[in-house]
């Protein structure tokens, strides 16, 4: 049923993603000028125009993210802790192999915070949780990626938990939670991004795992969200993961995930 979850997931995020939708709508518009229809061609070549300007020049992604963002204090104040859990992400596991050094993409400061923890409460347990996201590249693991960089940086390894067979935030809580066994009354501390943080906590409380939120990878500029500043990519980028994430949060609520 997980792998099913999984697929119908991934497949279904290759049509309704931004940039796919505005590929599409450009298709369809051209079909209608090859076909003579200009009236609807015009329409959509419009639209698209629009949609466009307004990604474009306004931070349409943020809106989306900073609500979800400002759920949780950004930083949490800790005097005891007994285990910290990383969801995976950050590392870009095939150009790890490939060039044979850690590569890291945005969110990056799950490494720097979690090796700050890591050193603040020597003590504690550190797990980190990702396997592949990929429908195709299945082989090569996040959590692989993540022991270079570890090493790298220093930290002992052996004492770790790398978790390398999830596939999404589901799975991390699952799976980490069979490796960790954490006992009751033991304080655990969660880092992932700020913006999929609301989302992995329904999860990790839905298996029965109490954690302590610490929000990474911000986004949102909440002190400017309705500004002018044309940055194209940025913003579609950003639109990508905030219709991801509510998207996710839905069907994570409908199929009681969370």
């Amino acid at each position: 049923m997980d792998s099913l979850f999984f697929w119908l997931s991934k497949l279904t995020w290759l049509i309704i993603s931004p940039d796919s939708a505005l590929i599409i709508l450009f298709a369809v518009g051209l079909l209608c000028l090859l076909r003579s229809k200009l009236g609807l061609a015009k329409t959509i070549f419009s639209i698209l125009f629009i949609l466009f300007l307004t990604i474009g020049l306004f931070p349409v992604g943020e809106w989306l993210l900073y609500p979800l963002e400002k759920k949780y204090s950004h930083n949490p104040q800790l005097e005891h802790v007994d285990g910290i859990i990383v969801l995976g992400g950050a590392e870009d596991a095939i150009r790890t192999e490939l060039w044979k050094q850690p590569v890291v993409g945005n969110a990056a400061e799950r490494f720097f915070v979690s090796i700050h923890l890591a050193r603040k409460f020597p003590e504690a347990k550190l797990i980190y949780t990702s396997g592949s996201s990929s429908m195709v590249e299945q082989g090569l693991k996040g959590a692989d990626a993540a022991k270079q960089l570890y090493t790298q940086q220093g930290l002992d390894i052996s004492k770790i938990i790398f978790e390398r067979e999830s596939r999404n935030t589901w799975e991390n809580a699952i799976l980490s939670h069979k490796l960790a066994q954490p006992k009751e009354g033991e304080t655990w501390v969660l880092i992932t991004t700020a913006w999929h943080m609301f989302r992995s906590m329904g999860v990790f409380r839905k298996v029965g795992w109490s954690v302590v939120p610490y929000p990474v990878d911000f986004v949102s500029r909440y002190d400017k969200l309705f500004r002018l500043d044309w940055n194209f990519t940025g913003h579609l980028n950003n639109l990508r993961y905030g219709v991801k994430e509510w998207i996710g949060i839905a069907a994570y609520t409908f199929t009681g995930k969370i």
